[in-house]
């Protein structure tokens, strides 16, 4: 039995749902009582960081949110950015951390099927995923099940729903090893008129529950998801949803036709805090109430209470709101699907949130109270961390050189390590192709879809580097727009918005809370130099174990669009006997690299040099040389520098290469510093002299590396070849690195 509310001020019982004793009293205030036990845990799950950003929203005003493409911004389930021809694309990040560390493939299949409710929720047809994951370190048995799982988990969902995962990232590090992070993206297509809200509009209207029936999974989900670890909650295994990828495709077919039969209100995903979530926000964004009989609400476990079936985020369901009268109309386009479709309240004009159970007032709370309008925010003292100044004040001087007779040894070992070896074993469980809309998929530096009906077409990357961002928080999330850009201007696609998923530790601590504000700024910063606005995303704090916090890890996704998706490139050398030409200047930089982790596990620095305007300009520059169709390939360097860079297009294009450097500095960054702003493209004799005079007239650095062809990968340094690898072998290195560390493959 339930506490009284007596008993729950007597015990204290909001604690252990992680609300603050200043909150409880908040909530009496509200309601001018003491709540029970059902109220007391929507409170809970609403105000908890995960869905009420208590720690993180007063932030939020920093960044850009507006531009000419922007049709829908921050505070719907997705953003939707306008790319011409009455289309808009919907897109949107979502995290799935700790669930994803707790129960690998469920959490992460799970956070796949939540993102994807978000996209048809606005009416979107869902065409691409894209996924960015963070784990320990890959030697770790432990770490090496949660690969396995996630990855596992990811392919599943999104195959079973038919929806291709086109691009993603895949990184390692000690930082995340008792905290993975598990961040997905979702990218669908609507036209202009038929973008549907969040919003519990008409007295009178039914509310309807819909898709799959409600159980005692993922109660507390949300509170869970705004902890720290601990031993306890690594138990906390109900706390994590399991879900049904093929329900979620009928699901999606039964939302899209029910959307287009122009009877819906409103209709919202159930994600977390599950009917507690949807019915508050749908009945504030209206400035409603809803009333609703919680008997009603379809369930697959008997005897549930309506803390339970409130708080509950079992999978694949929608909370829909028709207009009056066309209840049988919804429950007929659900049925003949085999998905359920029940009225189980109506909206009232009185603000709101009633709910009976078995014809008693089980609760009955303001709707906006509850929701991020009513949440309590926090602006906790902020504090740069310690550790900075001695990272900043690393002497590189005092670092030896390269020796030109190592440089072989350490290119192979870079070239097979975790970070940087080819992520084929993850991608080749994805499919690419579903839709048939792919042009390109895993493997380059943006996945590339066409439009249906139309010459367009977009591009999508999802970037980060948490080790800059540990090193400097605001130029680290800069660092991470701009690389995002740059995957875009190299598929030749024009960027043109992003969504973010921003993990960090704890903001209770000042350090951490200090991280967060300077990753906000750097973002905000970037986004306005790039001219490419936050149209909404994620959340994810108190990611640490035992008070040791992740790397600040600001996830970006970014969209980008072409005109005519034809006039695209990848980053494959393709033809013998084309120049290789360097976008961009080498500076004599190591800081945050994979070289000075790797070969000297040293993390020393402020990270790579950031310059915003260079980024822009050589990035328009190698958009507008790929439209003129000037060139054969384009690759943005990044980890691993100029040399593996060089090699990852050699070995994608599966044809060699020959370059010859000259070292001004250090031969160690030359190689494998990893200076921004770069780009390594290839063309044609025929087209070198009309690709220099606009990079002259543009002001862009524009330097001849080499050429494409022949069966090896050679690098040449003054007279002396330094590197000099049959592509077979490389490939192999290169191809089987991660599966060898991750225990895949013989050998390891």
């Amino acid at each position: 039995m339930m506490m009284t509310p007596q008993e729950i001020k007597d015990t204290q019982a909001w604690r252990p749902m992680g609300l603050k004793d200043e909150e409880y009293e908040k909530i009496c205030q509200i309601l001018d009582r003491l709540p029970n036990y059902t109220e007391l845990g929507m409170y809970a799950v609403l105000w908890s960081e995960h869905c009420s950003y208590k720690h993180s929203r007063p932030l939020f005003k920093h960044f850009p949110t507006q531009g000419d493409c922007i049709l829908v911004g921050p505070g719907e389930n997705a953003g939707a950015v306008d790319i011409g021809d009455g289309l808009a694309i919907v897109m949107k990040v979502e995290s799935h951390n700790h669930p994803s560390y707790v129960e690998p493939y469920e959490g992460a299949a799970t956070g796949v099927g939540g993102i994807l409710r978000d996209i048809f929720t606005m009416g979107a047809r869902p065409i691409a995923s894209l996924n960015s994951l963070r784990f320990g370190n890959p030697k770790d048995e432990y770490v090496r099940y949660l690969v396995r799982g996630v990855v596992a988990g990811i392919g599943d969902y999104g195959n079973a729903t038919g929806v291709p995962t086109v691009a993603g990232e895949i990184s390692f590090d000690e930082s995340y090893q008792g905290n993975c992070l598990v961040n997905a993206m979702s990218v669908g297509l609507v036209r202009h008129d038929s973008i549907t809200k969040a919003t519990a509009s008409g007295v009178g209207n039914p509310v309807m529950v819909v898709g799959s029936t409600t159980g005692r999974d993922g109660i507390h989900g949300a509170t869970f998801a705004s902890a720290e670890f601990s031993e306890e909650n690594e138990e906390k295994r109900p706390s994590v949803q399991v879900g049904d990828p093929f329900t979620e495709k009928l699901l999606i077919e039964a939302c899209l036709e029910l959307i287009a039969s122009g009877v819906v209100v409103g209709i919202q995903d159930m994600g977390a805090a599950g009917l507690t979530s949807s019915s508050s926000e749908m009945a504030s964004n209206a400035g409603s109430g809803i009333e609703m009989d919680l008997t009603l609400v379809p369930q697959r476990e008997e005897g549930m209470s309506a803390y339970e079936i409130m708080l509950s985020e079992s999978q694949e369901r929608m909370l829909v709101i028709p207009k009056a009268g066309a209840e049988e109309q919804v429950k007929e386009i659900f049925a003949k699907r085999g998905l359920l479709a029940v009225v189980v309240g109506k909206v009232t004009d009185d603000g709101m949130l009633r709910l009976f159970h078995h014809g008693e007032l089980a609760a009955e709370v303001p709707a906006k109270s509850l929701t991020t309008d009513g949440a309590p925010s926090y602006v906790p003292p902020a504090e740069k961390p310690q550790y900075l100044e001695k990272l900043w004040g690393y002497d590189f001087d005092e670092l030896p050189d390269l020796e030109h007779s190592k440089i072989q040894d350490t290119f192979l070992q870079l070239l097979g390590f975790s970070n940087i070896a080819s992520r084929r074993w993850v991608w080749e469980q994805y499919d690419q192709m579903a839709q048939l809309g792919t042009i390109v998929g895993p493997g380059s530096d943006a996945g590339v879809l066409r439009i249906p009906g139309t010459k367009r077409g977009i591009a999508l990357t999802i970037d980060c580097n948490g080790r800059y961002c540990y090193q400097n928080p605001k130029r680290g999330a800069a660092l991470a727009v701009a690389e995002a850009a740059r995957n875009i201007y190299a598929s030749g696609a024009k960027p043109l918005a992003i969504t973010d998923g921003l993990n960090l530790g704890s903001p209770e601590r000042p350090q951490i809370y200090w991280q967060l504000k300077e990753t906000v700024f750097g973002l905000a910063e970037a986004c306005r130099a790039l001219g490419t606005p936050v149209v909404g995303g994620n959340v994810s704090l108190y990611n640490e174990t035992a008070g040791e916090a992740i790397f600040p890890t600001p996830v970006v996704g970014m969209l980008g669009v072409f005109e005519d998706v034809q006039k695209h490139a990848t980053i494959s050398f393709k033809n013998e006997g084309d120049l290789i030409f360097l976008v961009g200047e080498n500076r004599n930089e190591l800081s945050g690299s994979e070289y000075l982790k790797v070969c000297h596990d040293l993390v020393a620095g402020p990270g790579p040099k950031l310059d915003l305007e260079t980024e822009k300009r050589n990035g328009e520059f190698c958009h507008t040389i790929i439209s003129d169709g000037l060139v054969s390939s384009c690759h943005d360097l990044s980890e691993g520098g100029l040399a593996i860079g060089l090699a990852e297009c050699a070995l994608a294009g599966e044809i060699g290469a020959q370059v010859k450097l000259y070292c001004p500095g250090r031969t160690d960054s030359l190689l494998f510093g990893e200076t921004q702003a770069r780009f390594v493209i290839s063309l044609s004799e025929e087209n070198a002299e009309s690709v220099r005079a606009l990079a002259e007239e543009r002001g862009v650095p524009l330097s001849l590396l080499g050429r494409v062809g022949g069966d090896k990968f050679t690098v040449e340094i003054g007279e002396t070849r330094v590197i000099d690898g049959e592509l077979t072998q490389i490939s192999e290195l290169w191809n089987s690195g991660l599966e060898r560390l991750l225990g895949e493959k013989s050998g390891a």
